[in-house]
């Protein structure tokens, strides 16, 4: 009984593994790392080969499938949980602010972020947008300052890709 549990547990783990490498992997690709993507699609397949290799010889054990479809659910979840913390790539966050467009500006600059402003016509008349490119790893800091500025601003965020001219740190 002992050994239908702990087989049950390896697979889980397993699985956990391979389903976050799948999910830092897709956000590679998403990202054109082709070659670290490829590299983390090796280990996930690995794993994923040897986790369903243990199914498939005892496909009468239940515990097996029930810990393959566990450890696939909780990959799911710390996969995207590891991404979000490393937070690869960039953002662009578009903020809109009725009267705090400068002093939000000021504040983002300050931080050493590039600052753009553009006017845009919204349905009650003129407002600004401030654009701002920053390292999705930052993206809650520089939210968390623009609340403290404007708590009804409107803020949209959008992966990024940076094509040209981009930075790697903040502006000095």
């Amino acid at each position: 009984m002992f050994e239908s549990f702990l087989g049950a547990f390896i697979i889980m783990l397993m699985r956990i593994c391979d389903v976050s490498l799948a999910t830092f992997r897709t956000i590679l690709i998403v990202q054109s790392r082709k070659y670290l993507a490829g590299l983390v699609g090796f280990f996930e397949v690995l794993i994923w080969i040897i986790a369903i290799r243990l199914i498939f010889q005892h496909l009468d054990n239940v515990y097996n499938i029930i810990g393959y479809s566990v450890g696939f659910a909780l990959g799911n979840i710390i996969g995207i949980t590891i991404e979000q913390k490393i937070g690869l790539g960039y953002v662009q966050l578009s903020i809109i602010s009725k009267f705090k467009t400068d002093e939000i500006a000021n504040a983002l600059r300050r931080m050493k972020n590039g600052v753009t402003i553009l006017p845009a016509e919204g349905g009650a008349g003129g407002v600004a947008i401030i654009i701002v490119v920053v390292p999705r790893n930052r993206q809650s800091i520089i939210i968390d300052k623009i609340e403290s500025i404007d708590k009804e601003a409107f803020i949209t965020i959008q992966s990024a890709s940076p094509y040209r001219g981009y930075f790697i740190t903040a502006r000095k």
